[in-house]
């Protein structure tokens, strides 16, 4: 008999008298951890694979089931803690590099609890949103230095191209093959219905999004998968993925068994084939590089696009994002250590790049110090909660922020970090027939929109609230943010003033 050295994780209670025996659990489990007994009509279960996806506890008809956490006591070490331990275990037994889902868990600060906002009181009043105009929408893209007007105040000066946004809040990316097509429609209905982008991520673009282009961010990252003229001049923005925040400076991957027929064909890659993304472009050594890729996708789209160029938060994150704003790029976005992922390496994931809060503060700081701040975008990335982080990332500095987990959230995603294995229950990491067609599109939009739109009620009554009535009076306003808990040096990154100050 083989020595499982790992532990289960969770364990399947079930109330037998509340189970019906209907089987809609076992129907339900990709991780097939329910089952009739042989040759009978009663259901067990096996919570060996259980990841706490919380598919069969919220369809079972009678509410009998419960997931736990199971207890396996060991020895106390805090250096060699069981998670370690496990992790050793497994990659004895496979010999492979260990892989997760989603963004990094690891309990380090989150700075965006750490940051209190400020509020008007008498001599600077506050806005009531219910009755006074608030203007929460955004211009993303380059912006002259300077405005030429003539006599009768008509501005004559060319505008490079923009892109309008009715609110802050895009949908960052996430490509056709890492979530099904189903939870990527799903976000491009919202997308259009809320005035806003969403991004096709690397993976190409799906025949079925082609009514949606209008709200697309299109990428070019290292592998140019599904990367032609059409595509480019199909979206609103033509993104350059330089690193994502959950897995800085290496490629991406996509296994074969997710490879089928249609992500194939958005691909441009042979079905069943592992799309194995390289660490760098191949074109791009520096800045020069990006300079030329920048102008070359301008002639490509007729100068009628906004280039953005996406980097991961590391530790010279300024300096890069000064290099990108010089070598033309009219939107830059940062995506911070936490930023969701459908498979990063675990190491590199869990330790490897910086919080999206320093990120943005040390990039807007160099830009104004370096006088270009106003002449480009900055898009925020990296697992905002609620509304109130977005308005603390905007008065940080960023022109918009980009948000996946939280839409997923709404779509159903249970935060089981298993995306890499395309067992999805819920429909959205997978790109299996049986589990995909769980997601309905024509419902999902609506409870993304319902999210944003809650969202954007919030965010008008917080700027309310502070005696501000537009995004563009909010930007990179850090008088209104406060810190606590926080050191002098993290006060002096994030540029703002402590609690009581």
């Amino acid at each position: 008999m083989a020595v499982n050295y790992i532990p289960r994780r969770f364990n399947i209670v079930r109330d037998k008298e509340r189970c019906i025996e209907c089987g809609c659990c076992v129907r339900q489990c990709s991780n097939e951890c329910h089952y009739f007994e042989a040759g009978g009509t009663t259901v067990l279960a096996d919570s060996t694979n259980c990841v706490a996806c919380h598919r069969c506890v919220d369809l079972c008809p009678t509410s009998a089931l419960r997931i736990e956490k199971h207890v396996c006591d060991y020895r106390e070490n805090a250096n060699w803690t069981p998670q370690y331990q496990q992790e050793i275990c497994r990659q004895a037994a496979s010999g492979g590099t260990l892989l997760s889902g989603m963004g990094n868990p690891k309990p380090y600060p989150i700075y965006w609890d750490k940051i209190l906002l400020n509020a008007s009181q008498v001599t600077n009043p506050s806005i009531d949103p219910l009755r006074e105009p608030m203007e929460i929408r955004t211009i993303l893209g380059r912006k002259p230095e300077k405005l030429t007007v003539e006599r009768k105040g008509k501005a004559i000066t060319k505008m490079p191209p923009q892109v309008v946004v009715e609110t802050p809040i895009l949908f960052s990316a996430m490509s056709f093959g890492s979530i099904s097509l189903n939870a990527q429609k799903s976000l491009a209905m919202a997308a259009q219905n809320l005035g806003t982008l969403f991004n096709t991520g690397e993976g190409g673009l799906h025949p079925d999004l082609e009514p949606y282009t209008d709200r697309a961010i299109v990428q070019v990252a290292s592998g140019r998968f599904g990367v032609h003229k059409d595509y480019l001049n199909s979206a609103r923005i033509v993104e350059i993925k330089i690193g994502q925040g959950a897995k800085p400076g290496i490629g991406g991957h996509l296994p074969g068994e997710k490879v089928n027929v249609e992500v194939s064909n958005a691909r441009m890659i042979p079905e069943g084939s592992d799309a194995i993304s390289p660490a760098p472009h191949h074109d791009i050594y520096s800045i020069e590089d990006l300079r030329q890729l920048i102008w070359s996708i301008k002639q490509a789209t007729g100068n009628q696009k906004p280039v953005s160029v996406k980097i991961a938060a590391v530790h010279n994150v300024a300096a890069i994002v000064s290099g990108c704003a010089r070598a033309g790029a009219d939107i830059i976005a940062i995506d911070g250590f936490r930023g969701g992922t459908g498979a990063a390496p675990t190491r590199i994931r869990d330790n490897v790049g910086i919080p999206i809060e320093l990120a943005l503060a040390a990039a807007d700081s160099r830009l104004r110090e370096e006088g270009i701040r106003s002449q480009i975008s900055l898009i925020a990335a990296g697992s905002f909660r609620c509304s109130a982080d977005i308005v603390k990332a905007i008065a940080l500095g960023a022109d918009a922020c980009y948000c996946a987990s939280a839409p997923l959230i709404a779509m159903g995603c249970h935060m089981c970090q298993t995306c890499n294995t395309g067992k999805c229950n819920w429909g959205i990491a997978t790109q299996r027939p049986e589990l995909t067609k769980r997601l309905n599109p024509d419902i999902m939009h609506e409870r993304v929109e319902n999210l944003i739109t809650a969202w954007n009620h919030e965010i008008k009554e917080i700027m309310g609230g502070m005696g501000i009535n537009s995004v563009d009076s909010l930007r990179g306003n850090r008088l209104m943010l406060r810190g606590i808990g926080l050191s002098d040096r993290e006060l002096a990154i994030l540029g703002i003033k402590h609690a009581g100050e």
